[in-house]
């Protein structure tokens, strides 16, 4: 498996392979009934700011994972993570974890926030990693067929030696 490491956004060539494997995987990963996944022009828009960064993970050269994050001024934002089902049970979601926390702190967060949907077994992967419930957000995943589905707030703290 070859993780690339975190970098900054941008649209370049690479950027556009980026975003071409981003798109890959959240279509294999994300199930549309939960309204969960990004479209790709919102991809795009955050590919494209200067506070986002993004954490692929390829396994022979085949997108498996990735993890899109942002600052804001001293915390961080998990945005999305997903891993392809394919790949899932290698410890692909923890590495990508791993990596938003040492980036996050390298670049001065304290905090890392994220949001998952009340039932979403990656819940068990954030609660292992020291993740602590903060809030709830009714409504606020919507679904292809109009369900609505409560989003869970989580935050880590985080230094050089988080997870």
């Amino acid at each position: 498996m070859t993780i690339i490491a975190a970098r900054d956004s941008a649209i370049d060539s690479e950027g556009r392979r980026d975003l071409d494997d981003i798109m890959t995987i959240m279509e294999d990963a994300f199930e549309p009934r939960f309204g969960e996944g990004w479209s790709r022009s919102q991809c795009s828009g955050i590919l494209g700011d200067a506070h986002s960064w993004v954490t692929i993970s390829r396994e022979n050269d085949e997108p498996a994972g990735f993890a899109l994050s942002r600052m804001i001024v001293d915390e961080a934002e998990l945005l999305l993570i997903a891993v392809r089902p394919a790949f899932r049970g290698k410890g692909i979601g923890r590495e990508l974890l791993q990596r938003v926390c040492g980036t996050a702190a390298d670049r001065g967060a304290k905090r890392l926030h994220l949001e998952v949907r009340e039932g979403n077994a990656a819940a068990n992967l954030y609660h292992a990693m020291g993740f602590e419930k903060i809030g709830r957000r009714r409504n606020y995943y919507s679904g292809g067929n109009g369900e609505r589905f409560d989003a869970i707030t989580l935050a880590l703290q985080i230094d050089r030696d988080s997870p």
